[in-house]
């Protein structure tokens, strides 16, 4: 598949997946660092290794019309949606200039200009709310597309019943995404669910679904992309279980001592940036100066985050009791 990349891809689309990997992956490390100093607080779920799920589908969109909603592990979706890396960090410190203005942090990632909306601490609580977007965009004969993001953790939920039934009764352009990282916080997901091909569960519901190679950018962004034309064109929603895997623990408080160090080294072997690197290396789509300046140029967006973050205030005292109406009734 190496071979003949650029027949295939562009190879501005190829460099800008890779860089989108990177910067998430260099932005998770410092997030994570910075969580070690006490800078951030709260939870903290990192995405290192599932960079190339959010990567790869969100490629596939046109975020002037689609939308993306996901769960409370949600800095990479934002990352790849475009959302400046500066706010996303001051959101995480607690800072008045995130997107948040510091209230919302790391859980609670959102940017009405991009369609990211959030970002959603309860489990499941998102899917409801991506159904109603969904509807939205075929109320008002729209021609958008919702991505609709979840780990496996949630698929056990009633919301995720509840908002799969509705959405085929509705007939909702979306599509479900399950991020099965393999683990529901400590707990392996086999040992939760009765089924093991996790895409089987939109059959109750008369949803086409589909498991698929998370590890894979490319894999994902040519799955999606069908995806979104298919949706788009049917106003039908789809499913898909991403098969990925998550390096870190559920979050930082999370030691992971319920895997063994074969099993991360194993997926560590599958890690998505080696794989898209080599390809583009083996292709000649980029050499290893190209790829090292790429790298480069995402540790200094994510050491200016930092920088920006610490320089950035907290929100005043007074904040608290604001952002909790809507300022206009009846309104757009």
């Amino acid at each position: 598949m190496a071979e003949g990349l650029t027949e295939t891809y562009a190879k501005e689309l190829l460099i800008d997946m890779l860089r989108r990997m990177l910067l998430i992956r260099r932005f998770e490390e410092l997030a994570g660092q910075m969580y070690g100093l006490r800078k951030i607080g709260g939870f903290c779920h990192l995405y290192i290794g599932q960079e190339a799920v959010a990567v790869g589908s969100i490629a596939a969109l046109d975020l002037e019309k689609d939308y993306v909603l996901t769960a409370y592990r949600d800095h990479g979706h934002a990352l790849a949606c475009g959302m400046d890396p500066k706010i996303i960090m001051a959101e995480l410190y607690g800072k008045v200039t995130g997107c948040s203005r510091g209230k919302g942090g790391s859980m609670h990632l959102f940017d009405v200009e991009r369609h990211m909306f959030g970002g959603n601490g309860i489990v499941g609580a998102h899917l409801p709310v991506a159904a109603g977007v969904a509807f939205k965009i075929k109320y008002r004969k729209e021609d958008g597309v919702v991505l609709c993001y979840f780990g496996d953790g949630a698929i056990h939920q009633g919301s995720f019943h509840e908002s799969m039934n509705l959405a085929k009764i509705f007939g909702l352009p979306i599509i479900y995404i399950c991020e099965n990282n393999q683990y529901g916080m400590g707990t392996a997901w086999t040992r939760v669910s009765a089924v093991e091909d996790l895409s089987v569960r939109g059959r109750s519901y008369d949803i086409p679904g589909k498991r698929i190679d998370g590890m894979d950018v490319l894999t994902v962004y040519d799955e999606i992309s069908e995806a979104v034309k298919r949706v788009r064109k049917s106003r039908a929603p789809l499913f898909f279980e991403i098969r990925t895997y998550r390096y870190r623990g559920h979050s930082m408080s999370d030691p992971a001592k319920y895997r063994t160090k074969d099993e991360l080294e194993s997926y560590k072997a599958q890690d998505p940036i080696v794989i898209l690197r080599k390809r583009l290396i083996d292709s000649e789509v980029a050499d290893e100066d190209e790829i090292r300046a790429v790298d480069e140029e995402t540790r200094r967006v994510g050491a200016e985050a930092v920088e920006f973050a610490e320089a950035s205030g907290a929100p005043a005292v007074d904040a608290l009791y604001e952002d909790i109406f809507a300022d206009t009734v009846g309104g757009e």
